[in-house]
């Protein structure tokens, strides 16, 4: 299987398990994705953007200093410029962050759902899936080719 029909089943697999959405940005280097992959709502998306908000997201902020997974709800992620509660307000919720990958190549991934909080299985279900996405990209970084823009136009927003 190439790696864009490999991309492609394992963000369905995401959409399976994220009914109010999700982001993965793989492979930041510099605070820029190699691609970067939304399908929040797009009120929400308008919003973070338009109000800057990954500098204050606090799961970003988080990301990039750890590496595995956090419930959005978790106390030790301090949100003083009320990013989930802005979130919810546009139906997204129940969130978790994943982190995976050196520091040099950290891929982050924000998965949401309205049926409640994720549970410790799907948590980890979760963590393979974006941990495979981030392997499935490897050794792409400087690479502009057809592949690349194949990999960017599967969905969502492209980096």
């Amino acid at each position: 299987m190439n790696r864009v029909n490999k991309v492609a089943e394992l963000l369905e697999a995401l959409r399976q398990g994220c009914d109010t959405g999700f982001v993965v940005a793989l492979h930041i280097r510099f605070t820029r994705p190699l691609v970067m992959y939304r399908t929040y709502p797009q009120a929400w998306c308008d919003h973070y953007d338009l109000n800057g908000l990954v500098v204050s997201d606090p799961s970003v902020r988080w990301g990039f200093c750890t590496t595995g997974a956090i419930h959005w709800d978790d106390p030790a992620l301090d949100d003083p410029a009320g990013v989930f509660a802005a979130a919810r307000s546009f139906g997204v919720a129940n969130g978790v962050t994943v982190s995976v990958g050196p520091a040099t190549s950290r891929s982050l991934a924000g998965l949401s759902r309205a049926s409640g909080r994720f549970g410790a299985a799907e948590v980890q279900h979760m963590v393979r899936l974006v941990e495979t996405l981030h392997l499935v990209l490897d050794g792409i970084e400087g690479e502009d080719g057809p592949e690349l823009r194949a990999l960017r136009a599967l969905g969502g927003s492209a980096a």
